[in-house]
């Protein structure tokens, strides 16, 4: 997806051997639609050639403030004014120091300096050893930084160039992307808190085996990251899937169906916005063997006995702070057949304000889907398309229908 379409980064590299994971975030951010300019320190151009910049940018590099190129000599006004944002990547301890002392003595700096604060925001990619990160002087410039109107982006923590561990990595180009492309989206949902269940629910016979399904959890982890871009504080609680948690989600991870309700049931009673995307097994096995359910050569398949597991939507939709409308609570529902149909009679019965259907089969696993929106007013469409766009377009439609709507 081209999530930064249309958007012009000017992308600052500052001295520092994170500068090689400034090239992949340079190729993430066109290959997101992006047009990015490139400026470097000559600190920077120890770490990384601007000749490797500009191929990755389609642009020339800028390095001086004294560049001939410029008609009027002022590339940090020229520069700053185009951009959309300006990220520093990685922003070394020394330049963090300049930004916070209001230094501009080269042309990044410089041009950090000249840009207008309320159009065009600057956003800070720390990256330094973890003495430099803890250090006093540093946390207090990043303080000042962050005051004059700098958004930080935080830092990683793990092995380091210099061989020690510890905080002060510059965080992933993936986890930068992630972020960045949050800065840039409406921000619906700031002050509610929203509670998303995602994936399938495994249900135990014995050690090895038990009951459950195709769901991959793509969708509901697709909205718990497009609620976050969307500003508000998001928990996770997510069945047995191999997805990355997204960036900011607080992620809570289960495997039956009465471990997902204790959680859910948990977590909703602050919550402000539920929404229940797992595909939550039906039937578990009334009894666990402690030991593998082997064949005795008879020949017969041993005889299992099922419960119906607790509906954790319905528990959750019964809730005081749900009837109260404290909660505002959504529902999936995924059919193999008669969609509309069973995805209305799941509302009412629900006793939910909006239920979205889709087509398991078509879905489970995917990277697209297509949802069908059901209220008190009807059924609405949303065609296929990536599941994060749609997530995008449903956190939408849950914002309009909040008692109250915050707005970017």
């Amino acid at each position: 997806m081209q999530d930064l379409l249309g958007k012009h980064i000017v992308l600052g590299l500052t001295g520092g051997i994170a500068c090689y994971k400034s090239a992949e975030l340079c190729r993430l951010f066109v290959k997101a639609g992006a047009t990015v300019q490139v400026v470097m320190t000559e600190a920077a151009t120890q770490f990384m050639t601007p000749v490797t910049m500009q191929a990755l940018s389609g642009r020339p590099v800028y390095v001086s403030q004294w560049d001939v190129r410029e008609d009027n000599n002022m590339p940090h006004i020229n520069l700053s004014r185009e951009a959309d944002a300006i990220v520093l990547a990685p922003c070394s301890a020394d330049f963090i120091a300049r930004l916070a002392e209001g230094r501009s003595d080269e042309l990044l700096s410089l041009m950090c300096l000249a840009r207008p604060i309320e159009q065009v925001p600057l956003l800070i990619a720390p990256a330094m050893n973890r003495e430099m990160w803890a250090h006093p002087a540093t946390q207090r410039n990043l303080q000042q930084v962050a005051a004059d109107g700098a958004t930080m982006l935080g830092v990683g923590s793990g092995w380091q160039a210099c061989g020690e561990t510890g905080d002060g990595r510059m965080l992933e180009p993936a986890q930068l992307l992630e972020d960045i492309t949050a800065f840039f989206h409406a921000k619906l949902l700031v002050g509610q808190q929203v509670l998303v269940t995602a994936g399938p629910t495994f249900e135990a016979l014995d050690p090895i085996r038990g009951i459950t399904n195709h769901s991959s959890g793509k969708m509901g982890f697709a909205i718990a990251r497009a609620a976050r871009e969307a500003g508000a504080e998001v928990t996770l609680i997510a069945g047995p899937v191999h997805l990355p948690t997204p960036r900011g989600v607080r992620r809570i991870d289960v495997l039956s169906a009465l471990e997902m309700l204790e959680a859910a049931e948990r977590e909703a009673a602050r919550a402000s916005v539920f929404v229940a995307t797992a595909a939550v097994a039906d039937w578990r096995p009334a009894s666990h063997s402690d030991q593998k359910i082997k064949k005795d050569g008879s020949g017969l398949p041993p005889v299992l006995n099922f419960v119906e597991n607790p509906d954790i939507l319905a528990t959750v939709a019964r809730s005081p702070r749900a009837a109260s409308g404290a909660l505002f609570c959504v529902g999936f529902a995924a059919e193999s057949e008669n969609l509309a149909a069973h995805a209305k009679a799941k509302r009412e019965r629900k006793g939910i304000p909006l239920l979205v259907g889709n087509i398991g089969p078509l879905t489970f696993g995917q990277d697209d889907n297509s949802l069908l929106l059901v209220d008190a007013d009807g059924v609405r469409e949303l065609p296929r398309a990536p599941k994060l766009q749609l997530a995008r377009e449903l956190i939408a439609e849950i914002a309009a229908r909040l008692p109250t709507r915050t707005s970017a």
